[in-house]
Formats: structure tokens, sequence, C-alpha cells
């Protein structure tokens, strides 16, 4: 899959335009509070094509006020991107920060569309042409707020794009992902029983994405190691979202993603940004805790470290933890069953009368809360969708839904059905809708 990035000034639209060229993405919505909102990744579809979209951060023109970090995500995002968006703002002059990005942007050999946005009348379209200064062949004219100019711009993105092709099914691929140097090779190895990867003490040495066929228990599985770095150096060395950055493909196709957390380093922030996009993909999930070999007292720091899990990942009860050890293959028997059992689930089909007949019970048990006078009626629920199990509610008013009230319906349905290692998707369709 290509990958399209974003780079430009502040105040110039981009985060508006990513979210134009998203508009068809479905992603779960999480009520929980602390799980990451900012949406620097996503995929677009179009017209049977496919292709991974990076925002960044706004690029200041002068060299003080430069965000140091701000500006180590743009170069690595260039380095990842196979076609750059350089987004100006079409009411403005050419600026500093514009010649400084059209710099770095020359510098990396990439192709680049220059995005002229606020271009929302005729009258307008003649400010296009002095972009062309930039010294860059394409320039569009476009207008994220009144959606304009994008059919031309997603035609041009992917005319050269092979249309996205179904992987072979009846296998289950997982990926493990995470932070640098938890161990994730050495997962893939312990599991293969040989080093068919790179394996190394040094966080970043896995060059390339490698899918690795190998059978367990008389059935076919492929574990997708997650691309590391591709160069070495503090820039990449410092940020710890290039992870993540890298991590977003392996996501992308797998059916089960594996969060590995280093026993010895504990869990950070950045381990939830990890998973919540694992969340939003709908895939099926197991988190593992390597590194086992490496704690004191096993027995005590496991209890502790299934309080420590259950607070973090409070807003994903659903999910199970593994405890294992890469280097001595300690409790590594423990990983695929949990693996399988998130991908069946994330699979699961429910028969509609049995469904229907758990929320029946659920209202009667506790009935939705009033609101102005006016109570939400169920009328009927069935499952729309699997990868992850979808279910469509028909109700008398979708307005009066409380996130509570979801909540509940939704642990209602887990407690009648396995649906553990996978997250799962409620929505509302009023009676009255087609």
């Amino acid at each position: 899959m290509q990958t399209v990035c974003l780079i430009g000034k502040p105040n110039v639209g981009k985060s508006s335009i990513f979210n134009r060229l998203l508009k068809e993405k479905k992603a779960i919505i999480l009520s929980e509070p602390g799980i990451t909102r900012d949406r620097i990744y996503g995929v677009v579809e179009y017209q049977n094509k496919k292709f991974s979209l990076i925002d960044t951060g706004g690029i200041h023109g002068e060299e003080d006020n430069f965000d140091q970090d701000i500006l180590m995500q743009a170069n690595i995002a260039i380095d990842e991107a196979s076609i750059i968006l350089f987004v100006v703002d079409g009411l403005d002059n050419i600026t500093e920060a514009d010649k400084k990005i059209r710099n770095m942007l020359k510098k990396s050999q990439k192709p680049v569309i220059v995005l002229v946005n606020k271009i929302d009348n005729e009258k307008r379209n003649d400010l296009v042409y002095a972009y062309y200064e930039l010294g860059f062949e394409t320039v569009l004219p476009v207008s994220a707020e009144h959606n304009l100019g994008f059919k031309e711009l997603l035609d041009l993105l992917t005319k050269n794009m092979r249309e996205e092709k179904e992987e072979e099914e009846d296998i289950l691929k997982f990926s493990f992902i995470g932070r640098p140097n938890v161990g994730k090779s050495s997962l893939i190895n312990a599991l293969l029983n040989e080093s068919r990867v790179i394996v190394s003490s040094t966080a970043g040495t896995t060059r390339d994405a490698i899918d690795t066929r190998f059978t367990y228990n008389k059935k076919d599985y492929i574990v997708i190691d997650t691309a590391g770095m591709r160069k070495k150096g503090r820039i990449y060395e410092t940020i710890e979202k290039y992870s993540l950055m890298r991590s977003l493909k392996a996501i992308d196709r797998s059916d089960v993603c594996v969060l590995v957390i280093d026993a010895q380093e504990g869990i950070i922030e950045h381990d939830k940004h990890i998973l919540s996009y694992a969340i939003n993909a709908g895939k099926g999930i197991v988190i593992c805790v390597n590194k086992w070999d490496t704690v004191k007292d096993p027995n005590e720091d496991l209890k502790r470290w299934k309080q420590e899990l259950a607070v973090y990942f409070k807003f994903v009860p659903y999910i199970n933890f593994v405890f294992t050890s890469a280097k001595t293959k300690k409790r590594l028997s423990t990983l695929m069953p949990e693996i399988i059992k998130a991908y069946e689930n994330n699979r699961k089909e429910i028969k509609t009368s049995l469904l229907n007949d758990v929320i029946t019970d659920a209202v009667s048990l506790h009935e939705p809360p009033s609101y102005k006078g006016k109570r939400l009626k169920i009328y009927f629920v069935s499952q729309t969708g699997t990868r992850p199990p979808k279910f469509t509610f028909n109700v008398n008013n979708k307005n009066l839904v409380h996130f509570s009230y979801e909540r509940y319906l939704e642990n209602k349905i887990r407690e009648a059905f396995d649906l553990e290692g996978t997250p799962i998707i409620l929505q509302y369709k009023n009676r009255s809708e087609k």
C-alpha cells in the first residue's frame, strides 16, 4: 500500500483536507477518556484502491520558532511517503515557511503535489498560478471547507495505484506491534523456533515487513513482522511515534494484533496510542507482556501486573493478557490460543433470535433513561457485520441513546456471548430510516 503525507505551515487546512480524504473511514468511537484522538494516520479507500495517509504538524518559517518534534515528524513522514501533498493557503502570499518546506521537499526527490487550499470560487482561481513559483509541476486548487477539487485529487493520487485484492482469508494473519526493542522479532523467532528474521538488541533493525507462514496444531498461520526503522539516526530513535507509523501498515493487513509490552520497562502512554489504532481498525487484539524471565518474583509480579494492566487498559476490559519470555520460551504456549480466540471472536456471527432475547432481557432489567420526557425504545437488533462484529439497533430515536446505556448494552452482549479479544460496534437506526 502506498503512503501519502500532508506537509505545510500552520493553519493552511491540512487537518481539514485529511478529514475530507478520510470521509469514508469507519472508526470505532471510544467513550473512555485517556485514549488518543490524535488522527495522524488513516487509510483512504477510493474506487477499489487504498493508500495510507499521514497528517503532520504545521512547520513554522522562523528558525527560532521551529518545533523540533514537529520538524522531525515531518521528515519521518516525508521519508515514509510515496507522494507528498504540499498544502498552501490560497488566500496568502508565498511565505518564508513555504520556501523552507519547498527546500525540504526538493531534497527528498519525492513526487510533490501542491494543494492550494481555500479556492472555493472561480474568482479565486487566478490565485493558484502564483504557487507555480515554488517549482513543482503539479498544482491543484481545493477547498476543504466546501469539498471542492477532491475528486480530481483522488483521481490523480490513485492513477497508477493497483486495485486492492482480497488476500487469502482462510489463513489467520497476525502481527506483533509495539515500541522498538520490546522483543517483537524475538517472539516471532520463538514461535517459529528458528531465526528467520533479524533479531537485535538495538531498536529498529528490522528493515521491511516480513510475512512468515508456519504450522501450529496442523493448521497454517501467517505472522507479519512489523517493519522497523529504515534509517539509523537520532531523528528516528528519539521519536516514539515513528514506531507507531511503521506498525500501521502491519495492523492494516492483520486479522489479530498482539501488542507487546516490555516487562522491564513497564507500560507507557505510547502503548495505549499504538493499541488505539488496532482497535479503530477493528482487529482482534491480545496484549503480551514479554521478557517475563527478567521479573524477580513471578507470582507477586503477576498479581501486580494484572492489576496495573486492568487499570491502564480499563477502556478495553475484553482484551486478554499473556505473560511470556521469548528468550526462555516460558509460558509461550499461552500465546497462540489467545490469538486464535481473538480471531474467531472477531469473525463471530450471532443468531438474531438469541441476540434479541438478550437485549429484551437487558431492557426489562434496566430501562433506558428518559430525556425531556422521551425514552429510547429498541424495536429490533441484528448483527450486520463481522471483523469486528457489528450490531444494528432499530430504535425510535437514535439521538436518545446515552453513552452509559450504550455501554450497558455492550456489557450485556459480552456477558451472553464470548467476544473476548475483539472490539464490537453498536450502531443505531431510526425505524423510519431505510
